[in-house]
């Protein structure tokens, strides 16, 4: 089998194709020969050394990768339900950028039958980031005004289609027009190009109340702001801090690294209250130990995805030696959808 590599934090000349020993699975363990591995922006955070549940769960070396697809090869001994030659999805901790692994039971599941491997791989992490923030932290009601960050990406596209299903009201932020007619595809009531418009002029047009929900992995660029846009009894859910990274070169400025810590908001406690606003923040990487949460998660988006309900994701397919650049392109800022590679 092949795996990439990182053996210490930088730009792209640190993902290292290997060979690696074929897996062998423990005895609540599926392994997978893959077919297509999700790209993430969270993946070229791990690169650049800068992913702190990367540092506590694996160290380095390290291979990322948080979703995958393909076939199920063997099982453990006490798998039950999933069965040899069985096309299967996966969530993984890490690890995800292989042609084979071995991953726990709980973490895969059935691929909708309609599905390429490509548009699988590309389904679970972003959804599964979506679901968390939209249900079961924020718990959204049909009605109220949610505000989409980055909203062509692969996360912003699952926010958008959720925000849809359970009928909110959805404003959609892109930063290009090639990206207004994606968002609106993925079912944004509203789009605000901030290429060509005030952004924040527009939502106070939009939501002269307030919005109930902002969702911003954005960071120190746009937080203050962000809550500030908030109605009384919104939340702002924070899951990135993307504009604190580089656009380009793949390795992150010290200077302006400790620049935009100094600058990024510390919200009080006591202004929170006297404000009537909340704050929330969450890192997927860390929920895998709650299982109730991944199993509620996954069988509802799968059941959605089943239904026609969620179409599959729109994808740009990469072959594995391109991952230097799957990761460039991702982090230039210009993607729509998500970025996948193919295993062979």
């Amino acid at each position: 089998m092949r795996k990439i590599v990182i053996h210490k934090p930088g730009s792209y000349n640190r993902l290292v194709i290997t060979q690696a020993p074929e897996p062998t699975p423990g005895p609540h363990e599926v392994c997978l020969n893959v077919d297509a591995m999700g790209v993430n922006y969270a993946d070229c955070v791990v690169r650049m050394g800068l992913y702190a549940s990367a540092k506590k769960y694996v160290g380095w070396p390290i291979t990322p990768g948080f979703e995958v697809a393909g076939t199920v090869r063997s099982t453990g001994a006490e798998v039950r339900g999933v069965t040899t030659g069985d096309r299967v999805l996966a969530i993984t901790r890490f690890g995800g950028y292989a042609t084979a692994l071995c991953v726990p039971a709980h973490q895969v599941f059935p691929i909708p039958p309609s599905w390429t491997p490509e548009q699988a791989a590309a389904f679970p992490s972003v959804h599964m980031t979506a679901f968390h923030a939209l249900h079961q932290l924020t718990q959204v009601k049909a009605g109220q005004v949610v505000l989409v960050h980055s909203a062509a990406g692969g996360v912003g596209s699952a926010l958008l289609r959720l925000c849809a299903l359970a009928n909110c009201t959805s404003i959609a932020v892109v930063g290009g027009a090639h990206k207004v007619a994606h968002a609106r595809a993925c079912g944004a009531n509203h789009v605000i190009d901030t290429s060509s418009e005030n952004l924040w002029e527009r939502v106070r047009t939009l939501a002269p109340h307030g919005v109930d929900v902002v969702l911003d992995a954005n960071g120190v660029r746009t937080l203050r702001d962000s809550y500030a846009a908030l109605a009384s009894c919104g939340k702002l859910i924070v899951y990135g801090f993307h504009s604190m990274l580089p656009r380009r070169g793949g390795r992150p400025n010290p200077l302006r690294l400790a620049w935009d810590w100094l600058r990024t908001p510390r919200f009080n406690p006591l202004t929170l209250t006297g404000d009537n606003k909340s704050v929330l923040a969450f890192n997927l990487s860390y929920l895998f130990e709650r299982t109730d949460l991944l199993q509620e998660g996954m069988t509802t988006l799968l059941a959605h995805a089943v239904a026609g309900r969620l179409p599959p994701p729109e994808v740009q397919i990469f072959p594995f030696d391109d991952v230097a650049k799957a990761h460039a392109l991702l982090e230039s800022g210009t993607t729509v959808g998500k970025l996948v590679l193919k295993a062979c």
